[in-house]
């Protein structure tokens, strides 16, 4: 096994899928793990970290939604491709909320899975070689764009890659408002199938993960009609 290779971890409670995508990611270059439900989950990440997680929502026991919050609540920035049930768009954006990266309708073609994990992968890479060594402060936080890390003055703050790609793409542009198209492009690549109100749910998760308040933001700020701001703020 490369051990350069992506490492993917599988988590999905049946059997038949795990062995065809660990069979099927494999053929592509991947190095593969599996596990079926939670437990299994934080065993596997304890003992070899992981490059990326393909999550199942519909599990018995811990399922995905609690899995991904909790991962989340701990600090973990692993990026998550959620799998969810096709035409259910209450279940992707119950994902979105939580801090998954993105999102795939079961049943799908592992060819589709591939892409949308290379697309994951490769933005990620991207970012941080175009990103090298810059940090940027706007207000109390300084960002760190090849290290991917936020910190709010001396606290340091847990992001999401996909959290961490719209507060980049804010801070590139502090003062000056983004429409949610500019946003989508910018932070997750002109081909991304994001529709605004994803983005309207990750502007809110962002918002908490850096301490904004929602119901009056000082930093984040809506522009009506127009998008969003990094603004300056204010820490009073």
């Amino acid at each position: 096994m490369d051990a350069k290779a992506p490492r993917i971890l599988i988590v999905d409670d049946d059997p038949e899928l795990r062995a065809l995508l660990q069979r099927f990611l494999g053929e592509h270059g991947f190095a593969v793990r599996a596990a079926d439900g939670g437990k299994a989950m934080d065993i596997s990440l304890t003992r070899d970290p992981a490059d990326l997680i393909v999550l199942d929502l519909m599990m018995p026991g811990e399922d995905g939604l609690a899995i991904v919050r909790r991962l989340r609540e701990r600090g973990e920035t692993i990026p998550i491709i959620m799998l969810t049930a096709r035409g259910d768009p209450v279940d992707r954006v119950l994902g979105l909320e939580m801090g998954a990266d993105d999102y795939l309708g079961k049943p799908f073609l592992p060819r589709e899975l591939v892409a949308r994990i290379n697309a994951l992968l490769r933005r990620l890479s991207t970012d941080r070689a175009t990103l090298r060594d810059e940090v940027v402060t706007v207000g109390p936080f300084v960002i760190n764009f090849s290290a991917m890390s936020v910190r709010r003055e001396d606290q340091a703050l847990a992001l999401s890659s996909r959290e961490f790609a719209l507060l980049a793409a804010l801070a590139r542009s502090a003062g000056r408002p983004l429409s949610r198209a500019q946003l989508i492009d910018r932070a997750l690549g002109r081909d991304a199938e994001v529709t605004d109100r994803a983005i309207d749910v990750q502007i809110g998760r962002l918002r908490k993960a850096i301490g904004d308040d929602a119901a009056n933001p000082r930093f984040i700020r809506t522009i009506w009609g127009v998008g969003y701001v990094l603004a300056p703020g204010t820490d009073a």
